[in-house]
């Protein structure tokens, strides 16, 4: 098992620029896989693949968290009782990191995956997006809620995909959305709120897992082969490693992040 540790000088930032600016988004390259037209047959094999648990750690003080500005939007300061905390850098208690994407990156299988019937939801909740980052597969249904009482505007602003950009009123629809090619990671933002952050990683994939509050991560149902694990984090950038599994096999691939 090895530890790799980036620095923040070294990290490739994916922070967004506020509502209506400029954006210095640092571009996170992937393979440009396209999801074919009602996807493959391959599913992951989970009593016989293996599987890839690890840990994302934390190196060094954990940053203070700051605290979000909402009181030009009443409707949106109303709906929290106490004050709201940016979720781009969230160290958990046992000093792992949270909202960071993994996924494997190179060896699979030259395969068509299946993809996912159900969809995967983010909602706009109290003026925040929920999951603050998700994994989806290329060609399966983003599903994004508005359940606020005031107007949003969905603004994921893709580079491999078309970008998309649109209002959504209390009460209306669900506004559902999918990429067909693979993109790590979309940056999410809302032309209303500048504040509003989210992320998401399109996969060719099933294979793919989002730390959260234990800051762990669990792959199942790899074949036998070498991979490579990504992790991609919006204030941290990526780092890789690889790993090699049997059948049935489980291995732990452990990252580190240094503040």
């Amino acid at each position: 098992m090895k530890k790799i540790w980036i620095g923040v000088g070294v990290a490739c930032a994916l922070t967004l620029a506020g509502c209506g600016g400029s954006s210095d988004t640092a571009k996170t390259e992937t393979p440009a896989a396209t999801a074919p037209a009602g996807g493959g047959d391959a599913v992951p094999d989970e009593a016989n693949g293996a599987t890839v648990t690890g840990k994302v750690a934390f190196e060094g003080t954990a940053p203070k968290m700051a605290t979000l500005d909402m009181s030009d939007k009443p409707d949106c300061a109303k709906a929290h009782s106490t004050p709201v905390k940016s979720q781009d850098v969230v160290v958990n208690a046992n000093g792992t990191l949270k909202n960071t994407f993994v996924w494997v990156k190179a060896g699979l299988p030259d395969k068509q995956w299946k993809i996912p019937t159900t969809s995967v939801p983010l909602d706009q909740h109290g003026c925040l997006y929920e999951p603050h980052v998700l994994g989806v597969m290329a060609g399966q249904n983003i599903e994004i809620k508005n359940s606020d009482p005031t107007n949003h505007n969905i603004h994921p602003a893709a580079t491999v995909n078309a970008d998309f950009n649109q209002s959504q009123s209390p009460g209306t629809p669900p506004i559902m959305k999918s990429y067909a090619r693979q993109e790590v990671m979309i940056p999410v933002k809302c032309n209303v709120h500048p504040w509003m952050r989210a992320y998401i990683g399109v996969v060719s994939h099933p294979f793919f897992a989002v730390t959260g509050d234990d800051g762990t991560f669990t792959i199942k149902g790899l074949p036998p082969g070498t991979y490579t694990i990504e992790i991609v984090h919006e204030k941290y950038g990526k780092q890789e490693q690889q790993v090699t599994v049997g059948a049935k096999d489980s291995k732990t691939v452990d990252f580190s992040v240094k503040g």
